[in-house]
């Protein structure tokens, strides 16, 4: 006990009426909030998992927003650091998949009824993740009308140009030529080779344009890590339940493989093969 007591010498131990660790982090709503629907043991790492990456998630939006703010108001240098954090967000959960995949498949079907319908599919968390990053696919915002609060976000964030708008309006003012951004809505940005010029012309001289530079590469940095987290996700499904339809109706591996071909900055992946 006495290597205990010096240790924690002057630690405050009494918080009965000043707040602790766990009231500052709410954990005890947090921690009370796995509720499995099954005898199944694998079934609360299915739901921790799943939450976790919420909570993820829930700060890239965070940093996304507000890399957004600042680069409307024409600072670059604030937001690369938070594209930066965007990207190893991701890279954090890429390592969650390493965790759901010590689940086999028949561990996972033990539970796999008690999910209903339910799917991440439904998570309009990545769904603003995609709208803010530039993949709008307005069709998708009915699966959010039965959560006001969430279509309302949603809704909120195709009213505003996605973060790589803003991004190719930045590149336009700067290199001087005519914006070509059209307005925000509801379908997602397709390749356009008049920005794809543009980002060439930084490449082939980075020197004169060096916050553009750094830009595109803070950008493709982040698409590479949800790239490979998409990857991952996909490598997960099927290694767990193979080519079955997903919970929630997709056709699960198949859809997933399908969106491994969507190119969130197409721009700054084909000037590669032009310079």
């Amino acid at each position: 006990m006495t290597h205990f007591d010096d240790a924690s010498k002057g630690a405050k131990m009494d918080f009965a009426k000043d707040m602790s660790y766990g009231d500052y982090l709410g954990l005890d709503a947090i921690l009370s909030a796995q509720h499995p629907l099954s005898e199944a043991h694998d079934e609360m790492l299915f739901i921790v998992q799943h939450q976790t990456s919420e909570l993820w998630m829930r700060l890239a939006i965070h940093e996304l927003q507000e890399a957004r703010k600042v680069m409307l108001s024409g600072q670059l240098q604030p937001a690369f650091k938070m594209l930066s954090r965007v990207a190893r967000i991701f890279e954090q959960l890429n390592s969650a998949w390493d965790v759901l995949r010590t689940m086999t498949p028949s561990e996972y079907t033990a539970f796999r009824p008690s999910l209903g319908n339910s799917s991440g599919f439904q998570s309009h968390q990545y769904r603003l993740v995609e709208y803010l990053l530039g993949n709008r696919i307005g069709a998708l915002m009915k699966l959010h009308a039965h959560k006001p609060l969430a279509f309302e976000a949603l809704s909120a964030e195709l009213a505003q140009p996605s973060l790589y708008q803003v991004a190719i309006d930045i590149l336009c003012q700067r290199l001087g030529a005519e914006p070509l951004a059209g307005p925000p809505g509801t379908t997602d940005w397709q390749a356009d080779r008049a920005v794809q010029d543009l980002w060439q012309k930084v490449y082939e001289d980075p020197a004169p344009h060096w916050e553009l530079y750094e830009l595109a590469e803070k950008l493709v940095d982040l698409e590479d890590y949800f790239r490979r987290w998409r990857f991952n996700h996909v490598t997960t499904v099927e290694r767990i339940i193979g080519f079955k339809r997903g919970t929630g109706g997709t056709s699960g591996v198949a859809y997933l493989r399908k969106m491994l071909e969507v190119e969130l900055f197409p721009e700054l992946w084909h000037v590669r093969g032009a310079l």
